[in-house]
């Protein structure tokens, strides 16, 4: 209930702080931009504020003093213009909402309810297919930060500066200290994002589209994702081609057969299908691969949609008074005819922006490609008018970077700075295996995005200068994706392609209707009309289904009870030997730290972790003679689970013989570090 009551501050200082300085926006655009406001000052203010009293109850209470100081600096900084009132055009877009948006959450949410460690009756606890890879280390993350000094230590490698952005789940956090428990913490948390994300995408959407249905359709398509790969199930269905884990999509008969194994298999879904080199199906439904499973993505676009929708905003036409940047001639569609320059929009932006690094990189990485592609489309087109257009791009971003500067400096570079497996030139993504395309250039992206890709670059063709200057800023992501690898796992690239598809699904609604449109008095339109919508979502649907259906045990009854007991009986910041298995109840319930966690986190980020391991292996083969690993890493308990017998050769008496045995049950033995007298 406090963790709520908190929060509940922050949200109203959010919507006061909007209210102050945006007034002339409308009601249901400040309420948006309010909460999400209100989620980035929780998401910082504690977490600087533990840089002097610890991630604590303390550290809380004195974030609040900040927040007054910006709520009170917000009054004086106000906007002295009366507050927009609702009007007609507001309705409409909150009848979108409620037709698409609201639908959409509750997806969203009822998958973070369901695969975020769900307890069942027999005592275990259950995620999903998506969740089942990488909760466990956000789990880690959120449990570890509580009391814990800032710059935070990774949990699951002691000694290393956490520099994966930590902002979503210490957010969670907070409620944890603030007496939540960990689900709560994480599912809430997971929810408001998920409601914000779908919400301001649609609000994003509507400022951008040409009508509400376009709107609409560009929320489906974002949300819906995932190409053509449905046409394997009708492709040859008479005949089983393949087996389990080859061609395993195609290895049964008939269509209904193979929409059941897509319901019921592991990862066989034709918008992300663990065949990569069989399929190359590489484009994941946004909501059930990124948003659920991956809360540093959710976070990011929680707060990045907001900075897209007030910088695209104050590059807006107006009405009335305004600053004249050029004579643009497309009527309603001109973004350059006239500009007011708000420099109250354009410093909340610039702060907002560089509060982004550690919340997720790759979302301020994309914003600064977007911000380069339309500056520079918008130096050009404004002619005589230059300075004045570059004096709104130098607040802009001088505030951006002076804000993210500490940032990126103190975490980002210190990871990927003269790391090799960062920042490499490579050619067409995941579709490159360095020895040539797997498929087509033009056909990966037509088969994985879909018939949107095609309607894409199509609506580029048109003399259309706010869909031009969209793609302006879009495709400066979609190139610096195609051409860099910016982590040791290619995939990741998805990050920012995610981005460019959100700025162009709106491309691709204005353009399939207008089409539509102009079909109009054809009697096969409607036929026309289901055709496209099955092109458009029948993977992301497929995809969806499956993963409303999943469901897997992650952590066993006597995982619990033993992760009970090592919270209840052990220092916050002991050390534990464990296992390297990345379901691992000690640090990812508990939140306690471990000597060294598996490297399908830990080489991803850039870490070497062959000593560790081998220091590990030694130990529980050979505890006496390697005493030594105890001291080297700090280690307070030692953990002996069936991951433990089954990967390494524990020798059980050996460690009977040498430390004291604190915890026996279920198959779980945990003993102390300090050998026996």
């Amino acid at each position: 209930m406090l963790g709520i009551m908190y929060f509940l501050v922050y949200t109203l200082c959010g919507l006061w702080i909007v209210g102050c300085l945006l007034p002339r926006k409308s009601p249901v655009i400040r309420i948006w931009l309010g909460i999400s406001l209100g989620v980035l000052l929780m998401m910082w203010l504690p977490a600087l504020c533990a840089f002097f009293w610890q991630f604590s109850v303390r550290a809380h209470v004195c974030a609040l003093a900040p927040l007054a100081v910006l709520s009170v600096g917000a009054y004086f900084l106000r906007d002295r213009h009366p507050a927009a009132k609702m009007t007609q055009e507001d309705g409409r877009l909150l009848r979108v909402l409620l037709l698409t948006a609201l639908p959409l959450t509750a997806v969203g949410c009822f998958l973070q309810w369901t695969h975020v460690i769900n307890p069942v009756s027999n005592g275990t606890l259950h995620v999903g297919q998506s969740t089942y890879g990488d909760l466990p280390l956000h789990l880690a993350i959120a449990a570890s930060a509580r009391n814990s000094s800032f710059p935070l230590d990774y949990s699951i490698l002691p000694g290393e500066i956490l520099s994966y952005p930590f902002l979503a789940d210490t957010w969670a956090a907070s409620f944890m200290v603030l007496g939540c428990s960990l689900r709560f913490a994480m599912v809430f948390t997971g929810m408001v994002m998920t409601a914000l994300t779908v919400c301001g995408y649609c609000i994003l959407a509507d400022r951008m589209a040409e009508s509400k249905k376009a709107a609409a359709l560009s929320a489906l398509l974002f949300f819906l994702n995932g190409g053509l790969g449905f046409l394997y199930l009708v492709d040859m269905q008479g005949a089983a081609l393949g087996a389990a884990g080859n061609n395993e999509l195609q290895s049964v008969k008939g269509l209904w057969p193979r929409i059941q194994l897509v319901l019921n298999g592991w990862y066989q879904t034709p918008a992300n299908h663990a065949e990569f080199g069989t399929y190359n199906l590489r484009w994941s439904n946004v909501i059930v691969d990124m948003m659920v499973p991956q809360r540093t993505t959710l976070a990011g676009w929680t707060l990045l949609i907001p900075c897209l929708y007030l910088l695209f905003d104050a590059l807006r036409p107006r009405e009335g008074w305004g600053l004249t940047i050029s004579g643009g001639t497309d009527g309603p569609t001109a973004v350059f005819r006239r500009r007011e320059i708000s420099p109250r929009q354009t410093a909340l932006l610039g702060l907002w922006a560089g509060a982004l690094p550690m919340v997720n990189t790759h979302c301020f990485l994309a914003l600064g490609l977007c911000s380069l592609g339309w500056m520079i489309y918008d130096l050009i087109r404004s002619g005589r008018q230059r300075g004045r257009a570059l004096a709104f791009w130098a607040l802009y971003g001088g505030l951006a970077v002076l804000i993210a500067a500490p940032q990126l400096f103190t975490w980002t570079f210190r990871q990927a700075v003269g790391n090799e497996s960062f920042l490499r030139f490579k050619f067409n993504w995941v579709n490159n295996t360095g020895s040539g395309l797997l498929d087509g250039y033009l056909w990966f992206y037509i088969k994985n995005v879909g018939l949107p890709f095609i309607l894409i670059l199509l609506s580029l063709l048109e003399k259309n200068e706010k869909r031009r200057f969209i793609a302006a800023g879009a495709f400066m992501i979609f190139l610096a994706a195609e051409f860099i690898q910016f982590q040791p796992n290619t995939y990741d690239n998805n990050k920012l392609f995610y981005i460019w598809y959100m700025l162009c699904a709106v491309l691709a609604a204005d353009y399939g209707l207008e089409l539509l449109g102009k079909l109009k008095g054809l009697r096969a339109r409607p036929v026309v009309a289901v055709m496209a919508c099955i092109a458009f979502f029948a993977t992301g649907t497929l995809a969806v289904a499956r993963e409303i259906k999943s469901d897997y045990q992650m952590f066993s009854k006597a995982d619990v009870s033993a992760a009970a007991f090592v919270e209840e009986n052990t220092a916050q910041d002991s050390v534990f030997l464990t296992g390297d298995q990345h379901i691992n109840f000690v640090s990812s319930l508990a939140g306690r730290k471990i000597v060294c966690g598996p490297d399908l986190w830990l080489y991803y980020h850039g870490y070497n972790t062959g000593e560790r391991h081998r220091d590990v292996s030694a130990f529980y083969t050979d505890p006496a003679g390697n005493r030594g690993v105890l001291e080297k890493y700090g280690v307070d308990y030692i953990l002996v689970s069936d991951h433990e017998r089954y990967h390494y050769a524990v020798n059980t008496a050996a460690l009977d013989a040498a430390y004291p045995l604190i915890y026996d049950q279920e198959g779980v033995r945990i003993y102390g570090a300090e050998a026996k007298e």
